[in-house]
């Protein structure tokens, strides 16, 4: 059974930070472009950031650029999304996935997702 879990989520004030960690099983995690995704309720999902397989290229979204670092270990089958100097506006719930790809492209259109977790949610005040 594949499962993608999430923690690591609160609320936190702005300026604050928080490291999302999303434990993988069910699937070979080494094969799969790993990322992250967010939604408001009622709006379109958006892709944040993703790394290629075997700890590749990273990639971040425009708007956590500078702020959102991603990082995998693939010993533990495990990616994490570091999230520093947090804003109203990165209110969401965060979803980490497994997919065929991972590029600039990939945050505009979520495209290849193969599997995904049930979501952390993350809550800034300002």
């Amino acid at each position: 059974e594949v499962q993608l879990v999430e923690s690591g989520g609160g609320s936190v004030q702005a300026g604050e930070s928080l490291t999302l960690s999303c434990v993988t099983s069910g699937f070979t995690f080494e094969h799969h472009h790993m990322g992250w995704f967010r939604q408001v309720p009622g709006k379109e999902r958006e892709g944040i950031s993703c790394i290629a397989l075997n700890g590749g290229t990273r990639y971040y979204r425009d708007s956590v650029k500078g702020r959102f670092t991603v990082s995998t270990d693939n010993a533990k089958a495990t990616v994490h999304l570091q999230m520093n100097n947090l804003k109203p506006e990165d209110t969401a719930v965060y979803y980490c996935a497994a997919s065929d790809f991972c590029g600039s492209s990939w945050l505009r259109h979520l495209h290849g997702l193969n599997y995904w977790g049930k979501g952390t949610p993350v809550t800034v005040y300002s």
